[in-house]
């Protein structure tokens, strides 16, 4: 089965551990996950994936540029390609993470991909609840598309 493909941008350690959750809950549930950064992901990784989740910041009450860097490079080799690809977002925010969910479903709305549960909202200051969060977000997409759910 294709790997699982997560793409989160890392400004501090702390979103470097909730990238590892998410990678950690894929790969609990048996499935391969393929963990890059924006900058590392290009289309073939997209178009190889059985399913996606992005992770970002909040930045200014949009997403980070580095996840809309990575959009701008796969948006037209996967547009025709990757409609219907499973999707997750998990977004960790100063505010209310609005800005950042709804800038990132306009671009994924335009792909086609399909948002399979709502966005993981992570607001406020670092808690170890996060951490866990994400794990079980990594689980249960992990879970959907092994058992074809999704």
């Amino acid at each position: 089965m294709k790997p699982i493909l997560i793409i989160a941008n890392l400004p501090s350690p702390n979103t470097q551990r909730l990238f590892d959750a998410v990678t950690q809950g894929v790969n609990f549930s048996g499935m391969d996950a393929l963990s890059l950064t924006p900058a590392a992901a290009h289309a073939e990784h997209v178009l190889q994936a059985s399913a996606i989740i992005i992770g970002t910041t909040e930045n200014f009450g949009y997403m980070s540029g580095a996840i809309k860097d990575f959009f701008e490079r796969i948006y037209y080799p996967c547009l025709e390609q990757t409609q219907g690809l499973p999707m997750a977002l998990y977004i960790k925010a100063g505010l209310d993470g609005t800005g950042a969910k709804n800038s990132v479903e306009r671009i994924t709305s335009g792909l086609r991909w399909r948002l399979v549960q709502e966005p993981l909202i992570l607001k406020g200051e670092f808690r170890q609840s996060f951490v866990d969060e994400c794990t079980e977000l990594g689980t249960g997409i992990g879970e959907g598309v092994k058992l074809g759910i999704f």
